[in-house]
C-alpha cells in the first residue's frame, strides 16, 4: 500500500494475550471514521487481532466474531451506536469489486477493518491506520502501525 506515513509504532507481542490485549487498547481508542488496514502473511493474527478489537467494542469478550473469509464483510452494531465493519479481501481479484460490498458506506460514521487491504484501489487509504503483523520464529508477533498525524494521539496511548 501507499500511504505517506507521518507517525508510527512498534510492539512486541509475544504471547496470543498480548494481542488480545493490544487489540483492547485500539478498540477503546478509535474513533468512527476510520480505516484500519491489516496487513501479514496468512497466520500473522491478523483476524486474532480483528476479532478481539470487535469483541472488545461489542463489550463481550465471548462474542460470537466469525471470519468474513468466505462472507467477505461482517458488521456488528456496538451499544455506543457505532458500526464496525470487518472485511477479507482475500478472495477478491479486482480491487474495483470491492466497492460492491458497501465498505464505502461505511468509511464515515464507521470502523473499518479491512484484511488484505492491496485488494483494494490504493486510493481508498488515506488517513489508515496500518497495522503490519509478521510471526517470529518463537510464535511471537511484531505488531508495526503507521498512519498520519490524526492516529498519532493513539498511537502514544499504546503501552510500550
Amino acid at each position: 500500500m501507499i500511504m505517506s506515513d507521518t507517525v508510527s509504532r512498534t510492539i512486541e507481542c509475544s504471547t496470543e494475550a498480548d494481542t488480545l490485549a493490544l487489540a483492547a487498547l485500539l478498540a477503546a481508542a478509535v474513533p468512527p471514521g476510520r480505516l484500519i488496514a491489516l496487513e501479514g502473511d496468512l497466520g500473522a493474527g491478523k483476524s486474532t487481532l480483528a476479532r478481539a478489537f470487535i469483541r472488545a467494542r461489542l463489550g463481550d469478550g465471548e462474542a460470537e466474531v466469525p471470519s468474513p473469509t468466505f462472507t467477505l464483510v461482517q458488521t456488528y452494531d456496538c451499544d455506543d451506536g457505532i458500526e464496525v465493519w470487518h472485511a477479507d479481501l482475500y478472495r477478491l481479484t479486482d480491487p474495483e469489486d470491492a466497492y460492491e460490498l458497501g465498505l464505502d458506506e461505511a468509511r464515515d460514521d464507521g470502523i473499518c477493518l479491512i484484511e488484505w487491504p492491496d485488494r483494494m484501489p490504493e486510493d481508498w487509504w488515506s488517513g489508515a491506520l496500518t497495522i503490519r503483523l509478521t510471526i517470529g520464529e518463537q510464535g511471537e508477533r511484531t505488531v508495526a502501525l503507521s498512519g498520519d498525524e490524526r492516529w498519532q494521539p493513539i498511537l502514544e496511548g499504546l503501552a510500550a
